[in-house]
């Protein structure tokens, strides 16, 4: 490619970013976007609580079902009048409050349970509040047999609330909600005129800035409540994911079911499956040489920018959890579910302490819980990739926001950095390029003296070309291969990067998905399933740039005749690329564009500077010179001639 070339490809790039700016909105345009946006919020916010009262109905999959449960809870609790449990009078549901500046917990009387969890800060790809996961669908409670043989689920009981305040709004200290489910007692006490109190009791408190919520099951007459021979009470939580961004196929891919041991390790589940975490029964008698039985510390449902985290202070003794994808016409993403073993322990009144993280995956968030791990719930990577992210690419990422409020500008700065970082690679690559430019002739004429059929022979006189003038045909990729950890960290950070969400730039509205500029309707087979319906532009010019990179880069390689398919991989490579990202973040593909841009004029500053007439004669003049022997080589002759052999002649 010649220097016409790159300075038009250039001047294209400063167009589209001229274009860009020129066609931004003016300030008093903004404004009335800002007014209208406004009042749209406002009148969500005032519908609030009567759609998430409502929130079941917008789930399909329940609808047909709702009646029939209705009916077997009914019957439930009309069997359960004479057993340990009975459940108050239909009528008593009701929601009570805990809110501070960051988040609002609601939670409803049936079951106790946590009902709806909006995240203030935030809002969805089309404006509307940020609900984590809400109404009756959600299943929140505890399951186990009563000495009677009843079966009791907490969530199809109601709780008596033990706060006069049903809204409790969190400023400078914490803030408590208690809920209490009442056993039947048998005879009364003459003395007091009442029953002996057995319950279970929630206790919900919230501190001031703060994600977690400190959630204790407290239970008195545990031994009477629940049968003795069983080691543990099961606590089942499932919800429906909600999608919150723009791409739902991006975002169900980091979708999933987080879960920690107590031996530090973190997995997740796939994407679709069922998987038994940890059965004590079993592990302990694997386990029992070692001594070391794990436990599970904490299950997140886990979306793309989003926890709700279950932790437990004492750890879970067993734990099942199953993850289904929901059909793509639906506003969910997943249907998650967690069937978490507590151990109970032989006492009248048993105490477990447990907490909820309900909010961002913001690394620098999670990271003040570094005793409990949750900082992996922010996907930066595994291996070389989480440490490059964790210790370099974020650090520097928050230095840049720190002054930069224009996160198109901090990636730009962030892509120069890293490109400057890494120029002694980019420079051994070209230089290594540039020799093997310089033996092309040399090259040719060992083809032409080899045709066809004598493959071997032309391959050994090309090595013995190489080790005479001192050139590695890898010497180019090896540099290359060293920057693919940075690659790889960048195509982890981006599209996890909650920094990103719904910051715009240029014509991409949100750096943390697709920059469409284009979009159709209909459903086009396997183009629309790997593509989209829709055109992103910064993953087109990322297409664009890379392939014109690789065919500057190729010309200074030897004959394709060595290669022959590599001519039609340099163009096959770019285009899959295209197909897989076109779905992913705006803020990945631009950085890759960028680093192309910098790509080329670190190769035309290298083409000035570097000489190939002078790389030529470096070569001549190391292939001219007779090679000493090297001291092993000599000693292996010496002993090849002592045991009879003959040297073969050069």
């Amino acid at each position: 490619m010649d220097r016409n070339s790159i300075i038009g490809i250039v001047i294209i790039a400063a167009i589209i970013f001229l274009w860009g700016i020129l066609n931004k909105p003016d300030k008093e345009e903004m404004e009335k976007r800002k007014r209208v946006l406004d009042s749209l919020r406002q009148a969500q916010l005032e519908q609030r609580d009567t759609a998430i009262i409502d929130e079941q109905q917008k789930i399909p999959e329940l609808s047909d079902a709702k009646e029939e449960k209705a009916d077997t809870v009914t019957s439930r609790q009309a069997e359960a009048v004479s057993g340990l449990f009975t459940s108050p009078e239909p009528g008593t549901h009701e929601f009570y409050t805990l809110e501070n500046d960051l988040m609002r917990l609601t939670i409803s009387t049936k079951g106790g349970k946590p009902y709806c969890v909006e995240l203030k800060k935030y809002k969805t790809f089309d404006s509307l509040p940020l609900i984590l996961f809400s109404g009756d669908s959600s299943v929140f409670g505890l399951n186990f047999f009563t000495e009677n043989n009843q079966l009791i689920s907490s969530n199809d009981y109601y709780f008596t609330p033990l706060s006069d305040k049903k809204n409790i709004k969190v400023k400078d200290e914490a803030g408590t909600l208690r809920f209490r489910m009442y056993a039947n007692t048998g005879e009364a006490d003459t003395a007091s005129h009442s029953y002996e109190k057995k319950y279970i009791e929630y206790i919900y408190t919230l501190e001031p800035s703060s994600y977690m919520v400190d959630f204790s099951i407290k239970i008195v007459g545990a031994q009477d409540i629940i049968k003795n021979e069983y080691p543990s009470f099961e606590l089942n939580w499932s919800i429906f994911m909600r999608q919150q961004e723009k791409g739902k196929q991006n975002e169900n891919n980091y979708s999933s079911i987080y879960y920690k041991y107590d031996n530090d390790v973190v997995l997740n589940l796939g994407i679709r499956s069922k998987q038994k975490i940890q059965d004590n029964k079993s592990t302990n008698a694997k386990r029992e040489e070692k001594k070391n039985t794990l436990n599970v510390k904490w299950i997140a449902f886990k979306d793309q920018f989003f926890s709700s985290a279950i932790i437990a202070d004492d750890n879970f003794s067993k734990a099942t959890v199953k993850s289904e994808k929901i059909d793509d016409e639906s506003r969910y993403l997943r249907h998650v579910t967690a069937e978490l073993d507590i151990p109970l322990p032989k006492e009248n009144i048993v105490n477990v302490p447990l907490r909820f993280y309900l909010g961002p995956n913001r690394f620098n968030t999670l990271k003040k819980y570094k005793d409990l791990q949750l900082y992996d719930l922010a996907s930066v990577g595994k291996g070389i990739s989480k440490w490059i992210n964790q210790f370099v690419i974020i650090k520097i990422f928050d230095w840049l926001s720190r002054s930069i409020s224009n996160y198109g500008i901090i990636i730009l700065l962030l892509t120069i950095i890293v490109k400057v970082a890494l120029f002694p690679l980019t420079y051994r690559s070209y230089l290594s390029q540039a020799k093997m430019k310089v033996l092309k002739p040399q090259i040719d004429e060992l083809n032409k003296k080899y045709p066809k059929g004598k493959e071997m022979e032309r391959q050994k006189a090309t090595m013995d070309l190489y080790k005479k003038v001192g050139v590695s045909p890898l010497g180019g990729c090896l540099p290359m291969i060293l920057q693919f950890p940075i690659l790889f960290a960048m195509f982890r950070f981006f599209p996890t990067s909650i920094e990103l969400r719904q910051q715009s730039f240029l014509w991409a509205q949100d750096l943390s998905t697709y920059d469409s500029i284009l979009e159709w309707s209909g459903n086009i087979p396997v183009i629309s399933k790997m593509y989209g319906n829709h055109i992103s532009l910064f993953t087109l010019l990322m297409t664009i740039s890379t392939i014109l990179t690789m065919k500057l880069g190729s010309q200074a390689t030897s004959s394709s005749q060595q290669m022959p398919g590599m001519k039609s991989m340099m163009y096959f490579m770019p285009i899959m690329f295209m197909f897989i990202l076109n779905n992913f973040s705006a803020g990945l593909t631009y950085y890759y564009f960028l680093a192309n841009l910098i790509t080329f004029g670190q190769n035309f500053l290298f083409k000035q500077f570097i000489n190939e007439e002078d790389i030529l004669k470096k070569m001549e003049a190391r292939k001219s010179k007779v090679k000493k022997k090297s001291p092993f080589q000599a000693r292996l002759e010496k002993m090849a001639k002592s045991r009879g052999y003959k040297m073969p002649k050069k």
